[in-house]
């Protein structure tokens, strides 16, 4: 063999020996230069509070992609209004995945919506991640191995509230509203196994209401007029703040606990009323932009700094804001473990091993951690009292499963 050959035969092994790793592999919706996300979002509707996700998290992309996006690539981030209807989300998914063709979706929000798509999604094998909102059956690996939450799922955080309840009320009289339909479900779901064989005893009165009811006023009238000394308040913002509102109106005075979806200071208390918000108890797992003690915080500086610039009219103490913020620093980090392997399976493969990310807006200590068999990232929480103007944590962050 002349020598010629020989260094071509070498090369050519040479070349069949080097790691996978470095080979750029893709799936439809991503290249050399972009990276397509989407998701749906209920920017009108009974639930357009929650548009302020997805308005956070484009600006957010927006600022990544100035500093040279990941790894040489911009993200390119769909968001489409679902108005909170799952046949509308059905649509817009539909859309995203056939003719927008994204890598995959990130933060698509309420549980009736997801549950719309989730089959689909799974079936078509295109990651459905970090969906906004805690409903326990986003963590299914086995059976749904394309789906992954973010929030503390919702039976958790119910049972988070029963305990607090069985600690220092044992006694309480207990009175319960829920949207009617799986989020709503959930929640009580997970508070009444938490309260175990007392539920049947303490919760004395239960009301529901639907997306589509103008207000709740009429379930807080049925509710007080129970004798409950304890509310329960599982309500998606516009209606927590009419809940809230309608509470104190009426001169009931039960020790009130609020569901940390709608939690947020600027969207929802405020509406409310700050002075009729005292007293509320709720859970926090993300940084609160209204409490002073994040104040010299350089996350929460950056926060801040970062509201000033790409959204200016929008309110940089709404709670969902950085809950929005947590959720893109979150994929960020999912993108950069991918490196130049871009493909469905692997972006799934790596929000599947976040071993103790710190995202910058999550609490000290509560951090992102998933496996294969587990894809709930977070799982620590700690309970917070509404002093008049900030969510106040106490006692010790816990994991509740």
């Amino acid at each position: 063999m002349s020598i010629r050959k020989r260094t071509l035969l070498g090369l050519a092994v040479a070349l069949a020996l080097l790691p996978a790793v470095a080979q750029k592999r893709y799936d439809p919706g991503a290249s050399d230069t972009e990276i397509k996300v989407g998701n749906t979002i209920p920017y009108s509707g009974p639930a357009s509070a929650y548009g302020i996700i997805g308005k956070v998290e484009a600006a957010y992309f927006k600022m990544i992609n100035e500093s040279g996006g990941i790894n040489g690539r911009k993200i390119n981030y769909i968001s489409l209004d679902d108005g909170y209807s799952p046949p509308k989300a059905v649509e817009m998914i539909r859309r995203l995945v056939e003719q927008d063709e994204v890598l995959f979706t990130v933060s698509t929000l309420g549980t009736p919506s997801n549950s719309a798509i989730h089959k689909y999604m799974n079936t078509k094998k295109v990651p459905h991640l970090f969906l906004a909102t805690g409903a326990s059956k986003w963590n299914d690996p086995k059976d749904f191995p394309w789906t992954m939450g973010f929030n503390p799922n919702y039976q958790s955080e119910g049972k988070l509230y029963a305990l607090d309840i069985l600690r220092n009320r044992p006694n309480a009289k207990i009175a319960v509203l829920y949207q009617n339909d799986d989020y709503g479900k959930d929640y009580l779901k997970g508070f009444m196994d938490g309260l175990g064989d007392k539920a049947r005893t303490m919760i004395v009165k239960t009301a529901t209401y639907e997306v589509t009811d103008p207000t709740v006023d009429s379930q807080i009238i049925t509710l007080q007029g129970s004798g409950a000394d304890t509310f329960f308040n599982i309500t998606t913002p516009k209606f927590a703040a009419q809940a809230i509102r309608k509470v104190a109106d009426v001169g009931w005075k039960p020790v009130h606990y609020l569901n940390q979806v709608s939690a947020s200071v600027g969207s929802v208390l405020k509406p409310a009323g700050l002075d009729k918000s005292v007293g509320l108890i709720s859970m926090q797992y993300i940084k609160d932009p209204t409490d002073p003690k994040w104040s010299s915080d350089k996350a929460m500086q950056d926060y801040f700094a970062f509201m000033k610039k790409y959204l200016p009219g929008e309110d940089p103490m709404d709670g969902s804001a950085t809950y929005a913020m947590a959720a893109a620093q979150l994929t960020v980090q999912v993108l950069r473990q991918c490196g130049d392997n871009l493909t469905r399976e692997n972006v799934m493969r790596q929000a599947a091993n976040l071993k103790g990310f710190q995202a910058p807006m999550a609490l000290p200590g509560v951090t992102a951690d998933t496996s294969p068999n587990d894809f709930a990232p977070f799982q620590t929480m700690q309970l917070a009292k509404f002093d008049g103007k900030t969510w106040v944590g106490f006692g010790e962050p816990v994991a509740v499963k």
